[in-house]
């Protein structure tokens, strides 16, 4: 699910570069569920940089083709898949939907928005991989719809063993651009963090929950 190979090792020094991956050892993080992070990951700020924007999209297109082959959907998890995925389906031609985290409040009540069809095969496009239960929501939402699912393509993952253990259960092949693990291996190698800090850092992945404890 997460390889260490020159694609991961150049996506996580452009997330290093442009500070869509911060690392924080001393002073973590609080992300919404509670859990401390040394690090916090906003892939929206790709979308500033034209070269990291590009990069990442060839990377996204070749990822898909190699891995899944071209389906008849490209879906986008809202709201940090949507504009990655629809550059993906403009580069590939293909049509593009995006996926509410729950039904809009009035109008239509739409959960997808675009034209999905019973039937069609999807590859859906996320922009970060955590524990993988909100992107998986997606996922079901499509499924309900009568999709086929080819697999999820993501930026980035922390690599958590909860995530793979939801994706396995899910039935959902997921394949990312790039890693925790790869992106500490290009931390140090860069200088973005001391050896002293890659220890602390190692020991939040194996248990985030009770890290800070």
């Amino acid at each position: 699910m997460y390889s260490i190979n020159d694609t991961a090792l150049n996506v996580s020094e452009y997330l290093l570069q442009i500070k869509a991956i911060v690392l924080q050892p001393a002073n973590p993080f609080t992300w919404a569920s509670g859990i401390k992070s040394p690090i916090y990951c906003d892939n929206r700020k790709i979308l500033s940089y034209p070269i990291v924007r590009t990069f990442i999209r060839q990377e996204m297109v070749k990822a898909l083709e190699e891995n899944y082959g071209t389906p008849d959907v490209i879906a986008g998890v809202a709201t940090g898949g949507i504009a990655i995925g629809a550059l993906v389906a403009q580069e590939l031609g293909l049509p593009f939907v995006y996926i509410r985290s729950k039904p809009k409040g009035h109008g239509l009540s739409n959960q997808i928005e675009g034209v999905i069809e019973k039937g069609q095969s999807v590859i859906v496009i996320e922009d970060l991989i955590s524990t993988g239960k909100s992107s998986l929501q997606a996922v079901d939402v499509l499924r309900d719809k009568g999709c086929s699912i080819k697999g999820m393509i993501a930026i980035f993952s922390y690599g958590l063993d909860v995530a793979e253990k939801n994706f396995k259960k899910a039935i959902c092949p997921l394949v990312t651009l790039s890693s925790y693990d790869a992106m500490l291996q290009k931390a140090v190698d860069s200088n973005y963090v001391s050896h002293g800090d890659l220890k602390t850092l190692k020991a939040w992945k194996t248990d985030p929950e009770n890290w800070a404890k």
